[in-house]
């Protein structure tokens, strides 16, 4: 894969930028601020960018607008936040651009290099990842709406294991349950949240962003 890396702290970069050369990922660019990481990420293009939220000059969120506009002017690009904090707005505004591949992972937990690169790949490849420590965080704290409060708590635990970024397969491995029976958790999810089919091509992303606002 051909990445760009933005991260203030230099130990950090050049541990993200060596691990990727490890395993065989072209790192195209490595930058410490958010004006050049929007350069980067729109000269470049890459498969997947691995973001810090907070960058200078501000320390705020310049890592996620920069982000944000990129894929205004790269449609789909696929985007891992890396953060300090849990801050349901950076991961909801990422899904709701609803314009590529999304996570969401705490830099203290990435302490397992395989585990790591997995992740990556699973964003790379257009998919949806939620720290676990996030998922549980947001669900310790949010207030629920009408429609995610109507969820079972079965259906909470499904929500939040999709929000992870888990396979049907995954979610049954997980609940210890059939993944037909997984299946009709999430039909149900679906039906409360008010995702019928044909109104949208992806319902789980949709339903994770319920989850999130919620």
């Amino acid at each position: 894969m051909r990445v760009v890396v933005a991260e203030d702290h230099f130990l950090l970069r050049d541990g993200l930028v060596r691990l990727l050369g490890a395993y065989g990922h072209e790192v195209v660019a490595a930058v410490d601020n958010g004006p050049e990481l929007l350069g980067a990420l729109v000269t470049e293009k890459p498969d997947v960018a691995i973001v810090d939220v907070r960058l200078p000059p501000d320390f705020s969120d310049e890592g996620l607008r920069a982000a944000l506009a990129a894929r205004a002017q790269v449609p789909g690009l696929p985007v891992l936040l890396l953060s300090q904090y849990v801050e349901p707005l950076y991961a909801r505004e990422l899904l709701a651009d609803g314009a590529g591949g999304t996570g969401y992972v705490l830099k203290d937990r990435v302490t397992n290099g395989a585990e790591f690169l997995r992740t990556i790949g699973q964003v790379a490849d257009g998919g949806t990842v939620m720290d676990p420590e996030v998922v549980s965080k947001l669900l310790a704290r949010k207030v629920r709406d009408r429609r995610v409060g109507s969820l079972t708590a079965r259906e909470h635990e499904v929500l939040g294991l999709l929000a992870q970024g888990r396979s049907n397969a995954g979610v049954a491995e997980a609940l210890v349950v059939t993944e037909k029976a997984v299946a009709k958790h999430i039909g149900n999810i679906f039906t409360k949240l008010g995702l019928y089919p044909g109104e949208s091509d992806n319902r789980r992303v949709l339903a994770v962003l319920a989850y999130l606002e919620a």
